[in-house]
Formats: structure tokens, C-alpha cells, sequence
């Protein structure tokens, strides 16, 4: 009987690991897969702010896709300064499915680049600014937490620069 009490004992302490690795990976991300996701992030802004310069019509799109290109870039380096002493990997080049989501602007220009591209920053903003304040509170890296937590305002101020050229170009938004 002492034997099939310590056996089960023994299994359950087995488990334990495995349940609480499901718990947390259904809390959020790896550290290694916010890496990705922030890397990927900045590296689409940057490609994108960087297609607008030749095919945006408006100014204002140009200049908000200009402080992408300069706030992502600088985002970036810092991945690779925590990634280096995290022992994390940063992506050097976009994923299949980001060069996917870059296809559609290549055929656009003028007011239908500045409306697709103004609708995207604000849906890949939100989406970027839900994850980098799940990583602020849920990580245990805090070079990450603190890279996430003082990224956040730079995403908020992108979001609502372009909510406003949204607004100021009368486009519709899904709000």
C-alpha cells in the first residue's frame, strides 16, 4: 500500500512542472517570443514609414511615418542590447507572414496608400500597445519589463498621431 501511495505521490509531483508551464504560457508570451513580436513590430514600421516617403500623397502622412521610421529604429537597437545580455535572439529580417502583410502596399500610392497605411498604424498600434502592457506586468525579465514599460508612451503617441490624421483626413476608423 506504501508503495502505491508513493507512486502516486511521484507522478503528481511530475506533473506539477507540466501544469504550471500551460499556466503560464497561457498568461502571455516567452521572452523570446515578445522578442519576436516586438522586433517584427518595429521592423514593419520601419519598412512601412520608409515606403510612405515615395508613396504617400499627404505631407502629414510622410512626417508621421518618418517618426515611425526614427522611433522603431532606435526600439530596435534596444531589442538587440537586451537580447544580448538575456541570452535572447532578435530577428535580423521580417517573417513570411509580415512580408505577407507588406505585399498590399506595394500596388498602392497617393490617398489609398495614406488611407491603408493609417487604418493599419492604428490597428497594429493597439494591437502592439495590448501586448507590450502584458508583458510590463506579466514578465519576470526586467530589462524586457523596463523596455516594455518605457515603450509604451512612444506606441501610445503613435496610436494617437494616427487616430488624428485619421480624424483630419476624414477617414473612417473602427472606433
Amino acid at each position: 500500500m506504501r508503495s502505491i501511495v508513493s507512486a502516486i505521490c511521484c507522478t503528481a509531483l511530475c506533473c506539477v512542472p507540466a501544469l504550471a508551464q500551460k499556466k503560464t504560457a497561457g498568461m502571455g508570451m516567452t521572452d523570446q517570443q515578445f522578442m519576436d513580436f516586438a522586433a517584427q513590430t518595429d521592423m514593419m514600421e520601419a519598412n512601412l514609414g520608409q515606403a510612405a516617403q515615395n508613396q504617400a500623397a499627404g505631407q502629414e502622412v510622410k512626417n508621421y511615418a518618418q517618426m515611425l521610421v526614427t522611433d522603431h529604429t532606435s526600439d530596435y537597437s534596444q531589442l538587440n542590447d537586451i537580447a544580448g545580455k538575456d541570452s535572447l535572439n532578435v530577428p535580423k529580417g521580417l517573417d513570411s507572414a509580415h512580408q505577407r502583410m507588406l505585399a498590399p502596399f506595394n500596388a498602392l500610392h497617393g490617398a489609398a496608400f495614406d488611407n491603408h497605411y493609417i487604418h493599419e498604424m492604428i490597428a497594429g498600434h493597439t494591437k502592439a500597445i495590448a501586448e507590450f502592457k502584458r508583458e510590463a506586468a506579466d514578465t519576470q525579465n526586467a530589462d524586457l519589463r523596463n523596455y516594455a514599460n518605457q515603450t509604451l508612451p512612444t506606441l501610445q503617441k503613435h496610436l494617437d498621431g494616427a487616430k488624428d490624421l485619421a480624424k483630419s483626413k476624414g477617414y473612417k476608423t473602427t472606433e
